[in-house]
């Protein structure tokens, strides 16, 4: 699986695609005096719908907040006051409201498990959720307050461009992988840099030395499935009202990528000291 990774690296590498870093993840944390909104869900009247689409009566989301910008136009919502957590899949603002094409929704954020279950809220499922594996799209997220203090205290995720069809292992809880290669990397693999890697050796960037300690101490997880590039996520600095990545469409010399596009700056990151950790295999139902 390592050497399948790291061919894709050179791949990636090779065409000048990647791996990246994408700063498009949208998180609002709100206060408790938000005002709500309803989120209209696509489709709502298909009986596994129900109880998604009631989780999205009372969603509060501020007047100014705006989906990720790429394809999958995701959003979350965190409301710490309520121990509360909504996301949402294809969002849009359109003239009578909020759209959504599909999401989730956790109550007791605090407790969950760190994906969606029965548990999650009243009529959840392993079906919820922005990612296709039944992880929270805010999980794995590196946040702007993970880059002001200079380190990252969880696990990564990262998506990949051809997870293993038909299985995943623990914590996703489902998969859309399309990879049929032998030595491919399921949905929910949790993967790790060698803890014993000297990184300090390495001097890498500040962002790559901070990742590779969030790797090498808590993991990395596959949450989800590309068809181009390896990708990790950064939260999307657009409600600050600044932008610490980009400076008229270049990269930022005084920001976290220091001048250099996210493929530059993680060809410095140590791939070939990967670890894949034991898994706990499922099929998915449909597989067989």
């Amino acid at each position: 699986m390592v050497n399948g990774l790291d061919a894709e690296v050179a791949r990636e590498e090779g065409l000048k695609i990647g791996p990246w870093i994408s700063p498009s993840a949208e998180i609002y944390i709100v206060g408790p005096d938000q005002p709500t909104v309803f989120v209209q869900l696509d489709d709502p009247d298909d009986a596994w719908r129900v109880a998604l689409q009631a989780a999205f009566t009372a969603v509060p989301i501020p007047p100014d907040a705006h989906p990720g910008s790429d394809a999958d136009a995701e959003m979350t919502v965190w409301q710490p006051s309520s121990d509360k957590l909504w996301e949402f899949f294809h969002m849009q603002l359109l003239l009578d409201g909020w759209h959504a094409a599909w999401g989730g929704a956790i109550d007791d954020v605090s407790q969950n498990p760190g994906y969606y279950d029965a548990g999650a809220w009243p009529g959840a499922s392993t079906s919820w959720g922005a990612t296709a594996s039944s992880l929270p799209h805010a999980a794995g997220v590196i946040t702007l307050a993970d880059i002001e203090q200079g380190a990252i205290n969880h696990a990564l995720a990262v998506d990949l461009p051809y997870p293993c069809q038909g299985v995943y292992t623990w914590p996703a809880q489902r998969t859309d992988g399309t990879g049929t290669a032998a030595n491919c990397i399921p949905e929910g693999a949790h993967l790790r840099l060698d803890p014993n890697l000297n990184l300090a050796a390495l001097h890498l960037p500040p962002l790559v030395q901070m990742m590779a300690e969030a790797a090498q101490k808590y993991g990395i997880i596959v949450r989800d499935q590309t068809h181009w590039d390896i990708g990790f996520w950064i939260e999307d600095p657009a409600p600050t009202g600044a932008d610490p990545f980009y400076s008229n469409g270049s990269p930022s010399s005084t920001g976290p990528f220091q001048g250099m596009w996210p493929n530059q700056l993680l060809s410095y990151f140590p791939w070939n000291a990967i670890q894949v950790i034991k898994m706990d295999l499922h099929d998915m139902p449909d597989s067989g």
